[in-house]
């Protein structure tokens, strides 16, 4: 069994958590600057996407590296505001109305509860994670091989293979490995990602990960569904 716990509102541990910064970001600014306008299509619009770009300091993600390959930058250039927009709205922390997005209440509860929005988070991103027609994902069989096998590092090439049974470096099964499982840790705060030196992504666990999950069965359960 696992259980995920609500760190904190102080735990300096969810600094880790770039989705986590971001979510607080957003919702303070609908409180306290205003709305945020949205295209005829809802996506934010691009004074809000260069913003959220300085703002949020996404590794990976930042306002140098998008204007590095954008001359302006739309929501669809910035994937991790993408993600981010979905799960307020999933999360009904925020709301679509009259060509803006508006905070909700629930939003502005849990701006002043940073841990049980951190939850919040992290149940809407790892329910929807995984939707794919080549991989489905049962998080108990996810957690547990990870929870034992990031205590040292784990490169993604190995993960997806002890997952998915396949050895195959190049295969499309380990892309969606960590679209779908590494990376969603990893926004949460959970999992370090670093290529330094290295020829492969390598992830180990952060000190959020033993705060914010309690293991009572380490045992490794079942590997993912492949059809």
């Amino acid at each position: 069994m696992i259980e995920f716990h609500a760190p904190a509102a102080d735990a300096p541990q969810l600094e880790l958590s770039p989705l986590h910064r971001a979510a607080m970001l957003t919702l303070r600014h609908l409180l306290e600057v205003g709305l945020i306008g949205l295209t005829p299509s809802r996506a934010l619009k691009r004074y809000y996407v260069t913003w959220a770009a300085e703002a949020f300091n996404w590794p990976g993600y930042t306002a140098d590296e998008l204007f590095a390959i954008n001359k302006v930058l739309n929501e669809h250039d910035f994937p991790p505001l993408v993600v981010l927009h979905d799960l307020l709205l999933a999360a009904k922390l925020a709301r679509h109305r009259k060509g803006f997005l508006h905070i909700t209440k629930i939003g502005t509860d849990l701006l002043e509860h940073s841990g049980s929005l951190w939850i919040a988070l992290a149940q809407h991103l790892l329910l929807s994670a995984g939707q794919d027609d080549m991989l489905e994902i049962e998080w108990v069989s996810v957690l547990n091989p990870v929870n034992s096998e990031a205590d040292s590092g784990v490169t993604d090439h190995q993960f997806s293979a002890r997952l998915t049974g396949s050895a195959d470096k190049n295969s499309h099964m380990k892309s969606l490995v960590y679209v779908h499982v590494l990376r969603p840790l990893c926004w949460l705060g959970l999992l370090h990602e670093t290529r330094q030196n290295r020829p492969e992504r390598f992830f180990t666990k952060t000190s959020l990960w033993p705060l914010a999950l309690t293991f009572e069965d380490t045992s490794h359960l079942s590997s993912a569904t492949k059809h």
